[in-house]
């Protein structure tokens, strides 16, 4: 005859030298929920297609481009003459045109350090699997997108043209300290400019995804716009005048 333990001694054993213990499972997202064969994308070779394509598709661009502009090489440059305007290539004419507006270590250094820390924070910040994968993730995200890029353009360039015809550093010049003027208040302005679209998002109970996309196209248009006006609007002295009113026969487009 055999002696058995009761059900509760052999599921729960009161052995004190056991080493494991009966956790709970709680429910969550997993980087392996919802992943099959029937949703799975494979990267050989859809995806190594699709890149060779593009590949062969920037390529043919490029040479084309060549082939209509020439790109000849200037003198040798001269240590005591500056060249009116000297402009950045064209993916620093954004930080360029912003160096404008405040202090160069705000411009330069500190907004391209959040831009970088929040591109990098999106997955942690934004970790829904819904719409994964899916351009703007709904209609709703189109026409986030959409708005939020016509309210960007109207108020960057807003931004611009005020700052451009009413200096903020030049008008509180001895007024206040330089770290008001060159700080407080630009940053203060582009923090309005960035925020104001989570604020009535927020109001409105938008989703995480939906604030995410809402900065991500904040960040996007004003670069594009900052980098049209640093380009396409700056002559000698790097002042501001439209492109068919520049100086000294100055011509925007012979720096492509």
């Amino acid at each position: 005859m055999t002696n058995e333990l009761p059900v509760k001694d052999e599921v729960f054993p009161k052995d004190t030298s056991k080493s494991y213990a009966i956790v709970e499972m709680v429910r969550g997202d997993s980087p392996m929920v919802g992943k099959g064969p029937d949703d799975t994308v494979f990267s050989f070779p859809i995806v190594l297609l699709w890149e060779i394509l593009l590949l062969l598709g920037v390529t043919l661009a490029i040479f084309l481009f060549s082939l209509a502009k020439q790109a000849p090489l200037d003198a040798i440059a001269n240590p005591q003459i500056t060249t009116d305007p000297a402009k950045a290539p064209w993916y620093f004419v954004g930080l360029q045109e912003l160096l404008e507006h405040m202090h160069p270590t705000l411009a330069g250094i500190v907004i391209p350090g959040v831009l970088v820390g929040f591109l990098m924070s999106i997955p942690y910040l934004d970790n829904s699997r819904e719409f994964a994968g899916v351009w703007f993730s709904s209609k709703r995200g189109k026409r986030i997108v959409v708005w939020t890029a016509v309210y960007t353009v109207i108020a960057m360039v807003a931004f611009i043209a005020f700052d451009n015809a009413f200096s903020i550093r030049e008008t509180l010049r001895g007024v206040a300290p330089p770290w008001v003027a060159q700080w407080v208040i630009p940053g203060l302005i582009l923090a309005v400019i960035v925020l104001l679209p989570v604020v009535i998002l927020w109001r409105k109970k938008g989703s995480a995804r939906d604030i995410m996309i809402a900065l991500f196209t904040v960040m996007i248009v004003s670069a594009v716009v900052l980098t049209i006006s640093g380009f396409l609007f700056r002559g000698p002295g790097f002042e501001m005048y439209w492109p068919w009113q520049m100086p000294d026969g100055y011509n925007p487009w012979d720096e492509l």
